[in-house]
C-alpha cells in the first residue's frame, strides 16, 4: 500500500488531500498544529493517522518526523500561511511570520525528513502563482513563495542522482480559510475539491511543475514574460483592491 505524509493537512487543500488519498486506499500521515481538526481525520478513515507539531519549530519538528511509524512513498509539503502588506507600509514583522512558516518551516520539514528519503521517493512542494508575478499587496507572500519555488526546484537538481523526485506545485486562488479573509475579487477561484483533483492528477503522472487553474495560471505565467512596466499596469487592472 503506498503512503503519503502531508502538512498543513487540517484545512484547505491539505485537508482535502489527505481524504481523497485516504479515499484512494493510501496510508495517510496527516500533519498539523490543530488538534480537534487532527482529531476528525483519526476518525475519517481507518487508514490515516495524525502527526501533530509546528513546523516554525524545529525540534519539535525533527522529533516529529524523524520517528515516523511508516515511511511515505510521497512527501505532500502543503503548510503555509498568507498575510498581505497594506497601501505599500512595509511590516517587516509581518514578513517576518510569512517567511517564518512558508519558507524556514518549510527547510525543517525537509531537513527532518530527508534521512528517510530513498530512490522513488517523491517530494511535492506546494507554491503558488503569486511567486512568478508580482502582485499588489503580496510583498511578503509572493516573495516567500517565490522562495519556495526556488528550493524546490534547486533540490529537484541535487537530489536526481539518489533518485528522489521533486515535484513543485503552483496554485492560483482556491477556496480555503485563508482565502476566505480577502478582501478583493480572486480571478477564476476553484474549490479545494478541484485542487485536490489537480494536484493528484499532475503527481500521478510525475509532472515536475503542476499549475492550476490552468486558464488562470497560463495567463499569469504569459504575464511574467512581459517588461515588468506592462506588467504592473496590467495587473494594476486585475487586481484592484
Amino acid at each position: 500500500m503506498s503512503a503519503v505524509l502531508i502538512t498543513g493537512a487540517t484545512s484547505g487543500i491539505g485537508q482535502q488531500l489527505a481524504l481523497d488519498y485516504a479515499k484512494r486506499g493510501w496510508r495517510v500521515i496527516a500533519c498539523g498544529r490543530n488538534k480537534e481538526s487532527l482529531a476528525k481525520l483519526d476518525e475519517a478513515y481507518p487508514n490515516i493517522e495524525t502527526c501533530e507539531f509546528d513546523i516554525t519549530d524545529r525540534v519539535q519538528t525533527f522529533n516529529a518526523l524523524r520517528s515516523l511509524s511508516l515511511t511515505p512513498d510521497l512527501w505532500l509539503l502543503n503548510a503555509g500561511n498568507c498575510e498581505y502588506i497594506d497601501n505599500g507600509e512595509m511590516d517587516s514583522k509581518l514578513v517576518e511570520r510569512v517567511f517564518q512558516t512558508n519558507v524556514f518551516g518549510l527547510t525543517n520539514i525537509i531537513e527532518a525528513i530527508e534521512p528517510h528519503l530513498v530512490s522513488g521517493h517523491r517530494v511535492a512542494v506546494v507554491s503558488s502563482i503569486a511567486s512568478e508575478l508580482a502582485l499588489p499587496r503580496a510583498e511578503a507572500y509572493g516573495a516567500s513563495k517565490a522562495a519556495v519555488g526556488y528550493i524546490a526546484r534547486s533540490l529537484r537538481l541535487d537530489w536526481r542522482e539518489r533518485g528522489v523526485e521533486v515535484s513543485t506545485i503552483f496554485p492560483g486562488f482556491v477556496d480555503t480559510p485563508l482565502t476566505a479573509k480577502n478582501t478583493f475579487p480572486m480571478p477564476m477561484l476553484i474549490s479545494v475539491e478541484q485542487a485536490s483533483e489537480a494536484i493528484q492528477k499532475g503527481l500521478d503522472k510525475g509532472q515536475a511543475n503542476i499549475y492550476f487553474p490552468k486558464r488562470f495560471t497560463w495567463i499569469l505565467r504569459i504575464l511574467g514574460l512581459l517588461p515588468y512596466s506592462w506588467q504592473h499596469a496590467v495587473t494594476g487592472l486585475l487586481f484592484r483592491s
